[in-house]
């Protein structure tokens, strides 16, 4: 067990923040300058981590993620909060006397937390095609996200890999960053009209099955189709499958629309009473910057709702339970 879980079991925090990065710092520091009671759990494992800078962040453009995190929690120090290593297993809503929501967080390794709200922003993980060298790539030259990474391989030759139905539409996104662009079909087909619109901008496509991502001293200097050729690229762009860090959360049977993102109000609560989420978990597209502001916006949203709650509570009201829910 983590020793600054020790002694920490049945004691009631206003809210428990599942993840450290910046959506989580960001709330927790809200939250802190409001004097709350909360804990923040760090799994330990932010998606961006493989990337050397991230961007498109004003005043933090180029900034290394981990620096970010870091200055976070130096931040966080100062109210006297320090995150906990630990991760969430399971989060089950309490039945007592009040109707006020309250949860008892069970993490990795037996301790749990109880709270009287929680946030969740514990991100996604990206998963990615079962082709050899993407991953020892990811987030170098192999990456996703042209606004993140765009600029830093303008006018070089880029490709696009084909794993998804977001692909030509990444194809003629990443267009504007070089006028070199190869979309590699791999195992896809693309309408007539695809095909017109890239010809359009003069984006080569490259039929065939990719077979690997070529590299030399961890650089990536290619793409090795199955016949054999080597078509060289810079930077290879591989639209991913995102997944949510959820599934401690999903059991609580938060709902999600037809696009994936997570139902919440502009403020960040989900439909389940008590619960709101912030960052990649509830969007997958949102950069470092929207998750942080999320971030801000959910820890504001939370102590409006606790507000609420200590003043029905002083007045001896039990109405609490509609409370922290999207309606």
């Amino acid at each position: 067990m983590n020793d600054k879980l020790n002694g920490y079991d049945n004691d009631l925090y206003d809210v428990v923040i599942a993840g450290a990065g910046a959506a989580g710092l960001n709330a927790g520091l809200v939250l802190a300058r409001a004097r709350r009671r909360i804990a923040i759990l760090d799994g330990g494992a932010p998606r961006n981590a493989p990337a050397e800078h991230m961007h498109g962040f004003l005043s933090r453009d180029g900034m290394p993620p981990a620096a970010l995190l870091e200055a976070g929690r130096a931040e966080l120090a100062g109210y006297g909060v320090e995150p906990i290593a630990a991760r969430v297993d399971e989060i089950t809503r309490e039945s007592g006397d009040g109707d006020a929501p309250a949860f008892t967080v069970r993490l990795a390794g037996g301790a749990s937390l109880r709270a009287r709200r929680v946030l969740a922003a514990t991100g996604l993980r990206d998963e990615l095609p079962d082709i050899p060298g993407l991953r020892e790539g990811w987030g170098k030259d192999v990456l996703h996200c042209p606004y993140c990474h765009g600029y830093e391989v303008r006018d070089e030759p880029i490709g696009v890999l084909a794993t998804h139905p977001l692909a030509v539409h990444q194809a003629l996104l990443v267009r504007q960053w070089s006028p070199d662009v190869a979309l590699f079909t791999h195992e896809q087909d693309f309408s007539p009209e695809d095909r017109e619109r890239l010809a359009a901008r003069g984006i080569d496509v490259v039929e065939g099955e990719v077979k690997r991502v070529v590299a030399d001293d961890g650089r990536l200097r290619g793409v090795e189709m199955a016949d054999g050729r080597v078509v060289e690229r810079a930077a290879l762009f591989v639209p991913s499958t995102m997944i949510p860090n959820d599934g401690p959360f999903a059991a609580l049977g938060w709902e999600r629309d037809e696009q994936g993102r997570l139902r919440t109000d502009a403020m960040g609560r989900t439909t389940v009473p008590g619960v709101s989420a912030a960052g990649n978990v509830a969007d997958a597209h949102v950069q470092v910057i929207m998750a942080a502001a999320q971030g801000s916006a959910a820890a504001m949203a939370l102590n409006a709702d606790l507000v609420e709650e200590d003043v029905a509570a002083a007045l001896g009201a039990t109405d609490g339970a509609t409370v922290g829910a999207v309606r």
